[in-house]
């Protein structure tokens, strides 16, 4: 169902349909989506967009890990040390390096990546519609969303907190300026990404060559660190540590946060140059600095309250904080554009309402700001940050819901291994259940961080399920109540052929989800108007489960008699849904379109709670709030209002 606003719902969303499709997809390595000779540019803004939240993990990851393993500002033991670095290292190989970097790239949805993407993949795989696949798919979007409020909050102010090295004298305002960044964020989020974007890369570059350079000195000072490369020290110290070492490992797990926007930004960039940015770049960097900071707070145990800052000599910390607030600045525009891009699918899935979407760029279809989400993680991140305060007490909340969604995202890559990919059961069991494995130790650790804050991300999360489950579960209520009064179409155009109002020149274009049912817009036209246009149109829009509609399967046409034809305009779950462009196309079919001379009638449904209700009085209430916040459907479909008829009725759920 499509919704309107002013509380009411209108038919036109109704014609929004979910069609599977069959056909097989092919994969794509990246080079043949974008072409070779862009590689280098490609490679230059995955780092930018794609690493910016791994990238900033330094800032706080390590000193969080040894302070959760017992260590302190009054010593530390050299064996912990090794061994968190050694998790550390190790978290960033199996997790990073093989599960998304080499496994999970390759499950692709014709080249788009992400939780919904792989629920859409697994969905064709399995042949149809499945509650399982389905729940997991909403619980990973869900999860994304608590993510995407900490990790703006956290980047920001772990690069603030920065200034407290240069003078102690900024201590009193870092809450204030954090705020101030964040604020000015996110109003920057309508002037679009575009121009900023090319910055990211090049500043990027810079930040992981920094953070490499930082590392070696220490490093030097003292190669026994280098011992932490060995998995013994890993496996030694969760033996040996019980449940401190639980606790350990959930600080840990804060190095390879970031890790999902490998995957969910595959179709942004494709394969080849993620890859390559990731083990040619990155990864030294990461490995660098982890371990430099380490023999840093072997060497002299104070530094650990801020090992990051105090790789650096004093005359170039200033520099040092600069850069570091930009890289959490692009760290956070990164999962805020994913927010955005994420929502766009969920809303072509019908897992929410229509809302408001805004292209900011002529070239990039990608680039989009959704001024209504965009107000709803603004407001999480501030009460995120004024509540916790600083990025020792955020990371405690940290971790929970990318350990969540990642479970999520290994469990639907078991089913497109086994069912898309053909692989034996055997075979794709031995594949997954390894880092199932981890994965499930990473989210059992991070799960007693609960109580401590990781409450927050999961309280978030919920109501995103909560307002997904209430939408989904409302919008089929409503279709089921509005199909008892359906009139078939054909027993329709039988009565009209018998008896024909008088004709009207022109065509009448009516949006409807079912096209073998008359549109309600319809008869109540005919029952006040009295009068039948010359050309009548079934319009139905279709939503794929693939990113992008193919152009050749973008309209079908069927004609029904000379007064009566269906059409079917088909858009993948990554375009925004353009009626009047996709009616153009008809031309070809031989049906000459011209908008000037067509009318668009919508049934728009007024939503009021029924007296006996087939949900709880809350659920009503939000469902009927939601769809009073969704965007009108003309604007949603690109119709131009001036020919758009709206007829309002009223319905009880």
């Amino acid at each position: 169902m499509a919704f309107g606003s002013n509380g009411q719902i209108a038919q036109a969303d109704a014609a929004t349909t979910c069609a599977i499709s069959n056909k097989p997809v092919e994969s794509s390595n990246g080079l043949a989506a974008h072409g070779a000779s862009h590689f280098r540019t490609l490679f230059v803004g995955c780092v930018g967009v794609v690493y910016g939240d791994i990238g900033t993990s330094p800032l706080y990851a390590l000193n969080t890990a040894i302070t959760a393993s017992g260590g302190s500002r009054d010593g530390v033991v050299r064996e912990d040390v090794l061994g968190v670095l050694s998790l550390v290292l190790w978290a960033l190989t199996i997790i990073v390096t093989l599960k998304y970097v080499v496994i999970l790239l390759r499950a692709d949805n014709q080249g788009e990546g992400g939780t919904l993407s792989l629920m859409a993949l697994a969905q064709r795989a399995m042949g149809g519609q499945s509650r399982v696949i389905f729940l997991l798919g909403v619980t990973g979007a869900a999860l994304f969303f608590g993510d995407a409020m900490i990790t703006p909050a956290i980047s920001v102010l772990s690069a603030i907190e920065g200034l407290k090295l240069i003078t102690p004298r900024f201590d009193p305002y870092i809450i204030f300026i954090t705020l101030t960044i964040i604020i000015m964020l996110f109003m920057a989020q309508r002037r679009g990404t575009a121009s900023v974007a090319a910055w990211f890369g090049p500043v990027m570059i810079v930040w992981m060559v920094v953070m490499a350079v930082g590392g070696v000195p220490q490093i030097i000072a003292d190669p026994g660190v280098l011992k932490s490369v060995n998995p013994y020290y890993a496996a030694h110290f969760l033996w040996t540590h019980g449940v401190v070492g639980l606790f350990a490992l959930g600080a840990v797990f804060l190095a390879v946060t970031g890790a999902e926007a490998l995957y969910a930004d595959l179709g942004h960039f494709g394969r080849k140059p993620i890859q390559t940015a990731w083990l040619f770049l990155v990864f030294p960097a990461l490995t660098l600095n982890y371990l430099g900071q380490g023999a840093l707070v072997l060497a002299d145990s104070r530094t650990l309250e801020n090992p990051f800052f105090r790789l650096y000599p004093e005359w170039m910390l200033p520099a040092i904080v600069v850069l570091a607030t930009v890289a959490t600045i692009i760290a956070s525009q990164a999962v805020i554009t994913g927010a955005y891009s994420l929502t766009r699918q969920a809303i072509q899935l019908k897992l929410l309402p229509r809302l408001e979407i805004k292209h900011t760029s002529d070239t990039q279809e990608g680039q989009i700001y959704l001024p209504q989400v965009n107000k709803i993680v603004l407001l999480g991140v501030l009460v995120i940050t004024i509540l916790f305060g600083s990025s020792d007490k955020l990371a405690t909340a940290y971790g929970i819901a990318v350990t969540g969604t990642m479970v999520v995202t290994i469990c639907l890559t078991f089913i497109v291994a086994w069912r898309h990919w053909k692989l034996p059961l055997v075979g794709a069991l031995a594949l997954v259940l390894p880092f199932l494995a981890v994965d499930l130790v990473f989210f059992g650790a991070n799960m007693l961080k609960i109580v401590e804050g990781g409450y927050v991300p999961l309280g978030i999360a919920g109501m995103f399920m909560v307002c997904m489950w209430t939408w989904t579960r409302g919008t089929n209520i409503l279709f089921q109540k509005t199909r008892r009064d359906d009139v078939p179409l054909a027993d329709m155009i039988a009565r009209l052929s018998k008896k024909m109002p008088v004709t009207v020149p022109g065509t009448a274009v009516f949006l409807t989800s079912d096209p073998d049912t008359t549109p309600s817009a319809l008869l109540h036209s005919l029952k006040h108007y009295k009068v039948l246009h010359e050309k009548n149109v079934m319009l139905t829009v279709v939503s794929t489960d693939v990113p992008r509609a193919p152009p050749e399967q973008r309209v079908r046409m069927e004609q029904i008699n000379d007064h009566f034809s269906r059409v079917f305009l088909t858009f993948g779950y990554m375009e925004r849904p353009n009626v009047p462009l996709g009616l153009a196309h008809c031309r070809k079919a031989g049906w000459k379109f011209d908008i000037m001379s067509t009318s668009f009638f919508l049934s728009r449904r007024s939503i009021r709670v029924a007296q006996k209700s087939n949900m709880p009085r809350w659920q009503d209430d939000l469902f009927i709030l939601m769809a009073h916040n969704a965007t009108d459907a003309s604007e949603y479909f690109s119709i131009p209002t001036g020919r758009v008829v709206e007829i309002g009725t009223q319905i009880a759920v």
